[in-house]
């Protein structure tokens, strides 16, 4: 063997030699208990510092879902307060009526205001839902559908087609496109043809 290879191969190990054949101790590696504990503590500060993001992200996430429901409340009253206050004025219409059917006058006077004390509040009533977005619709004369109407009875006649809408029981609305309640109706029925008897 030559100086060249710096190992003296003794029994089955192999040594490295200092060049003039003499054996040299190999050094540990630095204190593996040392460097298990230092990788040990790096992951236990890596781990707190994910802890502490998810615990910020955390905190984060509720402040945010806070904010979301008191800025829904807050947009509730605030629709609630706006319609209200459309309905103010009908209010007012009524308390009106009220004091003048207080004062007392004559019957047939009394009727012919009350008529149209009610027929200015019907209007007043018809503007407000306007104003907001909701709209009657339309039902009389109309062919029946279950998505705007509500079929109470079926009327046998011969004066409609089949499946039209020839009374209307209760009205019904859209708010927004949306249906609020379906017009209650009675829909035309094709008359039943007469039992003939052949002699």
């Amino acid at each position: 063997m030559t100086s060249k290879d710096n190992l003296e191969i003794s029994g089955m190990e192999a040594r490295p030699t200092d060049g003039t054949g003499e054996a040299v101790e190999l050094e540990a590696p630095a204190d593996v208990a040392a460097q298990s504990e230092a990788d040990v503590e790096a992951v236990r500060k890596e781990a707190a510092e994910w802890q502490d993001r998810f615990l910020r992200k955390a905190a984060e996430l509720e402040n945010f879902r806070k904010r979301v429901d008191r800025e829904r409340a807050e947009a509730r009253l605030l629709a609630q307060s706006t319609l209200l206050s459309e309905f103010l004025p009908v209010v007012d219409a009524c308390e009106r009526a009220l004091k003048a059917f207080a004062s007392g006058a004559g019957a047939a006077e009394s009727l012919d205001q009350y008529r149209e004390g009610v027929e200015l509040l019907h209007r007043q009533l018809l503007d407000t839902f306007n104003r907001v977005g909701a709209v009657a619709i339309e039902a009389e004369g109309k062919p029946f559908d279950p998505h705007l109407h509500e079929a109470l009875s079926r009327q046998e006649t011969a004066e409609y087609a089949e499946g039209t809408v020839i009374t209307e029981l209760l009205k019904g609305y859209l708010f927004k496109d949306k249906l609020l309640r379906p017009a209650q109706v009675i829909v035309s029925a094709r008359p039943r043809a007469e039992d003939t008897i052949l002699p």
